[in-house]
């Protein structure tokens, strides 16, 4: 089961400006996503999804020459053997590199969809799991900054169709992000999680000062106050008050998520299959946490390959969280790429598996050929 072909579609589409979301890291433009495309000599085709990091050509252009360079001719079933020599070619021996683990992530996603038709399995089953139930939150490129009333007006639609958490996007200021929360939490009442995600754009003084309001409003967690690196800040803000850390988003493969989970300053980790290793490398890490009573909350990408993936690999592990539900308003590479959607929100505000072999998803090529790369950032 050789590997014969690897070949990158980095992909984007814009956002219109109706649609558009401002949170931490900008006001949303467009959105990206790398999809790979992997071929067997026995004719199988595996479809996966990297991470855009912020510059879709360039990895696909990194899978394109490196990794096709290092893993055709492999046996596409070795995920393990695929996993550990671009590990030692490319990460381990030029440095973790971000771009190297996003790039490698959706080569894993890919492999194991082969993996799955090789079988015959759903996903979730060949991971040794079933489909079951799995909790899920409104987020995604949703909930942002934005006049408290509107928000309430946002969340509590969310409400109405059935999710029973939200999560808000703080990091503005400490005055704003403190009126918003208390403006959805008195609007949906204590019977709905509120989660809150400053995406790295608090201070630690910002945490010691909103740390008693999203105590007393009982806030689920908070997400990423700091940038990966800063696991002092962590530690820090960790002992400021009850309501627990969140992280993990841009952590890459278990050499990253090792020292973060054995600080015990989060309380709930979140690794991105397109980004943290893939389906091989987010086992070990759900293994890692698992051994601390901590839950596996996947950060969901751009696509339904990765939504659909997360769905079944939270139904595969011992561990599993929240799903992060996409609520972004226009998303046709959720909507639209595959023959059916990626999940659909039962009456208790859970999701479960697709049926079928791998992730029960069948690509549009069609789609995605018509929805080359588009230069420039995607957020400003």
């Amino acid at each position: 089961m050789n590997i014969t072909h690897i070949q990158a579609f980095p992909i984007s589409f814009p956002v219109p400006a109706d649609k558009s979301v401002t949170l931490g890291i900008g006001r949303s433009v467009k959105r990206d996503a790398v999809l790979l495309r992997v071929e067997t000599a026995e004719g199988l085709v595996g479809w996966g999804e990297a991470h855009h990091g912020r510059c879709p050509g360039a990895i696909a252009r990194l899978i394109d020459t490196t990794l096709r360079e290092l893993v055709v001719g492999m046996d596409a079933l070795d995920v393990s053997g695929v996993w550990a020599r671009v590990y030692k070619m490319q990460i381990g021996s030029h440095g973790m590199g971000a771009a190297a683990a996003l790039a490698l992530s959706g080569l894993d996603l890919a492999l194991w969809d082969i993996r799955c038709q090789v079988a015959g399995l759903p996903l979730y089953q060949l991971l040794g799991g079933r489909n079951r139930a799995i909790k899920a939150y409104a987020g995604g490129i949703s909930l942002g900054w934005q006049a408290p009333e509107s928000l309430v007006e946002e969340a509590r639609a969310y409400v109405d169709q059935g999710y029973r958490a939200v999560k808000l996007r703080v990091g503005d200021s400490v005055a704003r992000d403190i009126a918003r929360v208390s403006a959805v939490r008195a609007a949906l009442g204590d019977g709905i999680d509120i989660l809150v995600d400053a995406n790295t754009s608090y201070t630690l003084d910002d945490v010691r000062r909103v740390m008693p309001a999203y105590d007393e409003m009982n806030v689920g967690w908070l997400e990423e106050p700091f940038p990966a690196h800063d696991l002092g800040l962590y530690r820090r803000a960790s002992m400021l008050g009850r309501t627990p850390l969140a992280a993990g988003e841009n952590h890459y493969t278990r050499y990253e998520f090792d020292p973060l989970i054995a600080s015990e300053a989060v309380g709930f980790v979140q690794p991105d299959l397109s980004k943290a290793g893939g389906i091989t490398e987010s086992l070990k890490i759900a293994a890692i946490a698992s051994a601390r009573r901590l839950s596996i909350n996947p950060h969901t990408s751009a696509t339904a390959v990765n939504m659909a993936t997360s769905i079944s690999f939270l139904c595969g592990i011992d561990n599993p969280g929240y799903f992060e539900a996409d609520l972004t308003a226009y998303n046709p590479f959720r909507d639209n790429m595959a023959d059916k959607p990626p999940y659909a929100l039962d009456s208790e505000g859970c999701v479960s598996a697709l049926e079928g072999i791998g992730i029960g998803l069948r690509i549009d090529e069609a789609f995605v050929a018509a929805h080359p790369l588009i230069e420039g950032p995607c957020y400003v």
